[in-house]
């Protein structure tokens, strides 16, 4: 029999590393379609904020994919010729082109509805199409699935995780334990407007749905159902919890938890969730008149239910094959009753811009307690809905 030694470990290290080293060649298309589906110029106009070519602006979003995929000595170099752009990668798996093709390939079909939606003339002049990219492409630990990403991300940051909603989020991740370096992984977004628009576009947004409906489909089905097994999903906002509950007939509230099927056959666990910004509203005075005891309340009950969720994307994130009914009421448990004093202190540290000394003298006073103590009370019990058949 063949006895290991510490010799054959290192030759099976250096294939292993070999194989991974190996330049590989992907294909993107011709320049019209990938000056299309990556918003080229992105943010240039007479005067560019960042006169980058078409091949530096795509390497720019894949040199993003490959950091958040853990490839940090991979190198991606995109060139153009006789009219077609190609990237070459190297320090990759020799399959890490497959999951950037399928992503140009359902990419496609949100550049056919943006079309249409434009010919129907209901395209506004500030609207850009921004697909989801620069994200993990193959290392992906939970999909988020959100509404539409702000113009700024596009023409500004050049980052589809540069945004205050995006930032908010991965902050209650690393709250629960996920190193900030890691939370990107658990932040591959799918909207289901992939239009980049004004904050204040939202409503005007909800009347486009359906001009990309196979758009959304695929990328749920795709994102969320890789070789390796189904993602945990998190839906977050009132809107996006509405079009899960048109497209897959689940009935998903605010930590309330639901199995959609994206193909038949297989079923991906959704949780409900505010917006990551809707604590802003929640919170604010105005809300209430002015009543800040009213809106410290409100604060205090979105906050607890923001670190439940994140708590429930981390630890599904982490061991997708967890109980998911389970898991949540542990981290509703942990947040809203062992934790919850640490739940206020991070509201006031994170919402109200106080200090952690000035945080902790609020939350230890009897007003505070009090208010605790009805969240507490008034804690959500979960949820969980049947698969659509």
């Amino acid at each position: 029999m063949f006895k290991p030694t510490r010799l054959s470990f290192t030759l099976a290290a250096l294939i292993a590393s070999a194989v991974v080293q190996a330049d590989i060649d992907v294909p993107l298309g011709s320049t019209q379609r990938v000056t299309q589906l990556f918003a080229y110029p992105n943010n240039c106009n007479v005067i560019c904020f960042r006169p980058w070519t078409l091949e530096q602006t795509v390497e720019h979003y894949l040199n993003q994919s490959l950091q958040r995929d853990g490839y940090s000595r991979a190198k991606v170099s995109v060139r153009k010729h006789d009219g077609q752009v190609a990237a070459t990668f190297s320090g990759v798996p020799d399959n890490y082109g497959q999951p950037l093709t399928s992503l140009l390939a359902t990419a496609d079909l949100a550049y056919q509805g943006a079309s249409r939606l434009n010919s129907d003339g209901k395209w506004a002049y500030n609207w850009y199409l921004f697909l989801p990219l620069g994200m993990a492409l193959e290392n992906r630990k939970s999909i988020e699935l959100l509404h539409f990403p702000p113009d700024y991300s596009l023409t500004q940051a050049q980052d589809y995780l540069e945004s205050a909603t995006t930032d908010r989020w991965a902050a209650l991740l690393v709250d629960n334990g996920i190193p900030a370096t890691e939370t990107p992984a658990y932040q591959t977004i799918i909207d289901i407007a992939p239009i980049a628009a004004p904050s204040n576009a939202g409503k005007d947004l909800e009347n486009v749905y359906s001009y990309f409906t196979d758009y959304q489909t695929r990328m749920v089905k795709e994102l969320s159902l890789p070789p390796k097994g189904a993602l945990p999903m998190v839906a977050f906002g009132a809107p996006v919890r509405s079009w899960i509950k048109q497209q897959y007939g689940q009935t998903v509230g605010v930590l309330g938890l639901a199995q959609i099927s994206p193909i038949p056959g297989k079923t991906v666990s959704v949780l409900g969730a505010n917006h990551p910004s809707y604590i802003w509203y929640a919170a604010s005075p105005d809300t209430y008149d002015g009543n800040e005891q009213k809106a410290d309340e409100a604060g205090l009950k979105v906050m607890g239910q923001d670190l439940s969720a994140a708590c429930w994307q981390a630890g599904m994130g982490q061991k997708p094959a967890s109980d998911a009914n389970v898991l949540l009421k542990a981290c509703m448990n942990t947040w809203q009753v062992t934790r919850k004093e640490q739940t206020c202190e991070l509201f006031y540290t994170s919402v109200r811009n106080l200090t952690p000394e000035q945080a902790n003298a609020k939350c230890a006073t009897s007003a505070i307690k009090a208010q605790l103590k009805q969240l507490k009370d008034a804690a959500p019990t979960p949820t969980i809905s049947a698969p659509a058949l």
